[in-house]
């Protein structure tokens, strides 16, 4: 390997740890109205950003009744779901949020062997 290539191999690590743990999230909350579950689901996921992803997340609520677009467009099976956009791979999480654990793994905030 070439000098130069070793450089630039090492120039796009090192840009790569200093944005480790500083990715923008994009979630999209799907409820079903303002059922308890929702209301359960929306208090959860909201804790758990403002816990673990202080500033660095856009979390947008939608409500199925009022838009079936977005469930049909989403191919959503159930609700309340959770869908993490950015950063990639897309991942969904059914259900009332209420499992910090799986969700902190699923956002890979935390190693999956890690327990809380």
């Amino acid at each position: 390997m070439k000098e130069s290539e070793k450089s630039h191999n090492s120039e796009e690590f090192e840009k790569s740890l200093q944005t480790t743990g500083r990715e923008k999230y994009v979630l999209r909350l799907y409820v079903t109205g303002m059922t308890p579950r929702s209301i359960k689901a929306i208090e959860n996921i909201k804790k758990i950003c403002e816990e673990n992803l202080q500033g660095r997340y856009e979390l947008e609520v939608i409500d199925i009744y009022q838009q079936p677009e977005c469930a049909k467009k989403e191919e959503l099976l159930a609700a309340p779901t959770l869908i993490k956009k950015l950063p990639l791979p897309l991942r969904r999480f059914i259900g009332d949020m209420s499992d910090k654990e799986r969700i902190l793994v699923g956002l890979d905030l935390v190693p999956k062997n890690k327990t809380l």
